[in-house]
């Protein structure tokens, strides 16, 4: 076909990619293709009407993302936020504007896209993705990730991951993975990845990578504080529910803020120690992780790009990692994320756990804990459960166990069955036990 040039033609440029043949089609990538490019005017009928794509996160990312599909011929596009529109958005996030401050991120967001590009039609979804089923996450060709929540992220990848058939020979069916592109930025830095289900590594297997929620004891907060955050954590988790116990602290209110700034500076002084700062204080208790907004652009262009290439095979997918340094200059640099042998999410093979056999099960479960970074872990062998922290009945029921060597409970080699609330629907993490 030939493609002319006209004014009124929004897709010219896309339509030089989908419209004309190359040689690096998305087959041409042994490791990452899904499928053959053909080009042509199917091919772009189904980036428009069938290429049904969910973005999550309406923030900095969201918006830029939302945005770059919105120009690249995505026309059925969901989003989902849980959160509102604040004042402190406003300088990167621009989708909204201050009549928006309160609004839901989501809502506003889709009615921008939509009166902005014509033909593309945004559904918001106002509220917490870990309370939209399976069923729901099945119904997308494509899922794009725009969020800095950890938890968040492990839960959409153990959802994917579970949607993912195998046979009894361990076969993939190839038509129920949904590709999961997940983009992360914090400051000058960020990165890409394109995530195939049980293809590639799945986001669990990187979980190392993340370090693990700063914590800091009570004992330290309380009398020894070290570090500005120690003063803010003090005024924020000791000071607020003294002073106010009835009222619960809001963290998008400028007075409450406000005053725990000023006990927190009062502490430091106290306790000589520099740096403790509004804006400061704002990080510690809402946890801001820094925004610039070159960076979500940079790295929101890359989760597009790769999102076309997955939907229409026009080019090589990306294999399968990107990261991008601009802190002092630019580097960036593409390398495989090879696949954790005993991830706790995508591994199929059993995981072997060695053990002494006086060691007693909370000690185990602790362990897991940190191994897998679980957060209320349910323990069952073949003769019943052994430790359940819910409902309160099996509590009470199963604690008894905790104080118990683990060789009373399970034989050597026997099968722990580990499930959490990371982990969705009927998946669970199988353990042997090994004792040593």
């Amino acid at each position: 076909m030939q493609v002319g040039r006209r004014s009124n033609e929004r897709h010219w440029d896309l339509n030089r990619l989908l419209f004309r043949a190359t040689p690096f089609g998305n087959e041409t990538n042994e490791a990452m293709g899904l499928g053959e490019f053909v080009p042509g005017q199917e091919t772009a009928d189904f980036l428009h009407n069938e290429a049904k794509v969910l973005v999550l996160g309406a923030g900095g990312l969201g918006c830029e993302i939302l945005k770059d599909l919105a120009f690249s011929g995505f026309r059925d596009i969901h989003v989902v936020d849980m959160d509102t529109i604040d004042v402190s958005n406003l300088n990167r996030q621009f989708l909204f504007r201050h009549a928006d401050v309160g609004q839901p991120k989501a809502i506003v967001a889709a009615k921008f896209i939509m009166g902005r590009v014509q033909d593309v039609k945004v559904t918001p979804h106002y509220c917490n993705l870990k309370t939209l089923d399976a069923s729901f996450y099945s119904d997308f060709k494509l899922v794009i990730s725009g969020l800095d929540n950890i938890d968040a992220r492990r839960f959409v990848n153990s959802v994917l991951v579970s949607l993912v058939e195998v046979d009894d020979d361990g076969d993939i069916d190839p038509s129920t993975i949904i590709p999961f592109i997940d983009g992360g930025t914090e400051g000058f830095k960020g990165q890409a990845r394109v995530i195939l289900p049980r293809i590639t590594s799945c986001f669990e297997c990187s979980l190392d990578a993340f370090p693990p929620p700063t914590s800091f004891p009570l004992c330290t907060i309380a009398e020894t504080p070290r570090q500005p955050s120690h003063c803010i954590s003090y005024a924020s988790i000791i000071l607020w529910p003294k002073h106010f116990p009835d009222t619960k602290m809001d963290t998008d209110s400028p007075e409450h803020m406000q005053w725990v700034f000023q006990q927190a500076e009062a502490r430091a002084k106290q306790f000589s120690i520099p740096g403790v700062t509004y804006s400061l204080t704002l990080g510690v208790v809402k946890n801001i992780i820094p925004a610039v907004a070159s960076t979500n652009a940079i790295i929101s262009a890359m989760c597009v790009n790769e999102a076309l290439k997955a939907m229409t095979f026009c080019s090589q997918t990306m294999h399968n990692y990107h990261m991008h340094m601009g802190s002092t200059g630019i580097y960036s640099h593409t390398f495989e994320y090879e696949k954790k042998p005993n991830c706790g999410v995508c591994a199929t093979e059993t995981h072997v756990f060695k053990v002494d056999p006086s060691t007693l099960l909370g000690e185990v479960i602790d362990e897991l804990k940190e191994t897998y970074r679980l957060t209320k872990p349910a323990v069952s062998a073949s003769s019943g459960n052994l430790f359940m922290p819910n409902p309160p009945a099996l509590y009470e029921a199963t604690k008894g166990n905790l104080d118990k060597p683990l060789s009373t409970l399970v034989d050597n080699n026997g099968l722990l069955t580990i499930t959490d609330p990371v982990y969705v629907g009927d998946m669970s993490l199988q353990v042997q036990v090994q004792f040593e």
